[in-house]
């Protein structure tokens, strides 16, 4: 039933938990109010925020109808947070319905991500706060960055997939969506994360999954590749053994702003 659910948590969901709490702090979200959480995903923003701020209200949106439903499966506060299909761009909320929205890690996957701002914008109050984060793919996700540069030495047309070539993942580019879009008082910083994984494979299997643009390339390719990327991997990680486990930092860009006319 949850089966891209449940690849995304693998691949990804374990990042997004590590990552949600500096979000939740660098965002100065009060332990208050009605919060939006845009792109919620299998869950992780929404339940840090629910239990880091015991007092607010949140309701998580999200496109994906088997992502909700995995997130409300396995949902530890059904009372403070809830979840629903949505897209960002178009919002069913009133004008002003959330004291502060965030987002995490989805913002560079929208379409049109300075409409879905502007949508944003109106269905939080004046002076509350937006914020978001986005990996840094050139250079500051080290998981995935080792991976494309593996890709790119292995098979050169992995370039044109590279997530190196995302929208919003570059410093600067959050905060000036965020400016563009009306908003005040602006601030865009990085967020430092380490991540432990216990062996290679703790780290490769999930690529194997189909999730995202690394494993949707994947995907494309057949036995020998695979090999020869894997290979290509383990060289550039220089790991001792295959067993031995390793830790990776991780970069994202985060952006905060509050909404005109407080």
């Amino acid at each position: 039933m949850f089966g891209d659910a449940e690849a995304y948590e693998r691949f990804m969901g374990r990042w997004s938990r590590l990552l949600a709490p500096f979000l939740v702090d660098f965002a100065g979200l009060r332990d208050a109010g009605r919060v939006l959480d845009v792109g919620s995903g299998t869950g992780a923003l929404a339940f840090s925020i629910a239990r880091l701020r015991t007092h607010c209200q949140v309701v998580g949106i999200d496109p994906s109808k088997e992502y909700v439903d995995y997130a409300d499966s396995r949902n530890p506060f059904p009372d403070r947070a809830r979840f629903e299909v949505g897209d960002a761009q178009q919002l069913r909320f009133a004008d002003a319905a959330f004291d502060s929205s965030l987002s995490l890690l989805v913002f560079n996957f929208i379409p049109d991500s300075g409409k879905a701002l502007r949508e944003v914008s109106r269905v939080t109050r004046p002076g509350g706060c937006i914020s978001a984060a986005v990996w840094d793919y050139g250079a500051g996700m080290r998981m995935l960055r080792v991976f494309w540069d593996a890709a790119v030495a292995v098979d050169p047309t992995a370039g044109k997939s590279d997530e190196l070539h995302m929208p919003l993942c570059r410093a600067g580019e959050l905060g000036q969506l965020w400016k563009q879009g009306g908003l005040e008082r602006v601030v865009e910083r990085p967020l430092d994360i380490t991540m432990r994984f216990e062996s290679f494979k703790d780290f490769w299997e999930p690529f194997l999954l189909g999730q995202g643009p690394a494993g949707a390339y994947l995907r494309t390719a057949d036995g020998t590749r695979r090999q020869a990327l894997s290979g290509e991997v383990k060289h550039r990680l220089a790991l001792k053994s295959e067993d031995a486990p390793f830790s990776l930092s991780a970069r994202a860009w985060a952006v905060r702003g509050n909404v005109p006319g407080a």
